[in-house]
């Protein structure tokens, strides 16, 4: 099982006021929800004494925080062929399919890329919980594109900080319905849970946070659009949130602006109309990560072609215009 890990903290006076569940996050570089699980278990102290998430440390207050050993991993490893791109003793890199689910969730307990890399790497750590083991980072289940999983520890808190410190650069290709107006653009409208589906996120919500989206048109086919989308910040559904609230949903995506439905009705022939029907999920990719490496700080970016369904669009839609 290994080893109860121990970290000692003193609260300086720049750090007073904050939450300690926030205090102890950006200090290991875990999230707080992570933090909020130890302390309601009795793992965090302060002063000697047990504490609570809110709680707001004061200067000079003493913290002791305990990490215990990744719990046995309640996964049942899987024999999936993945397409690994890199990997070393502290991470891999990877690009994730269409279709697959990053880790288990509400109903799903298999077939999850979490799944195929227990089965692959049976040391895989979970430190980010036992059913999330190395990962750092999420993408939707129907969208492809390059991942980066740690396989140490020292790699798993490295990277959540560059992720939270917002070092990682992360460029996205997407096919949208319509054509901006603007060859280049950026959209700041932050983000939270919809009022209105608690499973939908939205621009719309009591408590947004902020999110920011870099937008700039590569093609365009007259009533669609490829485009490159560089997120500076990391909310979840950010890019198709923001591509619905400026009224140009991504191809085929059946919860956020009625993509699927508008691009499809508003295909300008009947051969594209039957290419959009043919779209199972959104035209989204991951293209491009690129960050530093955890142990030797060394600048990597990885690229990762566009998947066929996606490419097959594409190629349509270049060949009517041409």
């Amino acid at each position: 099982m290994g080893e109860m890990r121990v970290s000692l903290y003193t609260v300086g006076e720049a750090e007073s006021g904050l939450r300690v569940d926030r205090f102890l996050s950006e200090k290991e570089g875990i999230s707080r929800e992570f933090v909020k699980k130890l302390i309601h278990n009795g793992h965090v102290s302060i002063d000697g004494h047990p504490t609570k998430p809110s709680h707001r440390v004061r200067s000079g207050e003493r913290i002791r925080l305990e990490i215990p050993p990744p719990e046995p991993l309640d996964l049942r490893p899987e024999r999936m062929e993945l397409d690994l791109i890199y990997q070393d003793d502290h991470l891999i890199v990877l690009n994730k399919p269409p279709g697959i689910a990053v880790h288990p969730g509400a109903g799903v307990r298999s077939g999850t890329l979490v799944n195929a890399l227990v089965g692959m790497f049976p040391d895989l750590p979970g430190i980010g919980g036992a059913e999330r083991p190395g990962i750092v980072h999420r993408l939707d289940k129907d969208t492809s594109g390059v991942m980066v999983v740690a396989k140490s520890d020292l790699a798993h808190r490295n990277l959540i900080e560059q992720f939270r410190r917002r070092e990682v650069r992360k460029r996205y290709l997407a096919l949208i319905c319509g054509v901006p107006r603007d060859r280049s653009f950026v959209i700041d409208a932050p983000i939270g849970r919809s009022i209105h589906d608690r499973k939908k996120f939205s621009v719309n919500s009591v408590s947004p946070k902020e999110a920011i989206t870099e937008v700039r048109i590569l093609e365009d086919y007259g009533r669609y659009a490829l485009i490159e989308a560089r997120p500076k910040t990391g909310r979840t559904h950010q890019i198709r949130v923001h591509l619905s609230h400026i009224g140009h949903p991504v191809v085929g995506d059946p919860m956020y602006g009625g993509g699927r439905k508008r691009s499809i009705k508003e295909a300008p022939d009947e051969e594209i109309r039957k290419v959009m029907e043919r779209i199972t999920r959104q035209m989204l990719h991951a293209h491009t990560l690129s960050f530093r490496h955890p142990a030797t700080g060394k600048w990597m970016s990885f690229s990762v072609p566009i998947p066929e369904d996606m490419k097959e669009v594409i190629e349509r839609l270049r060949r009517r215009m041409n």
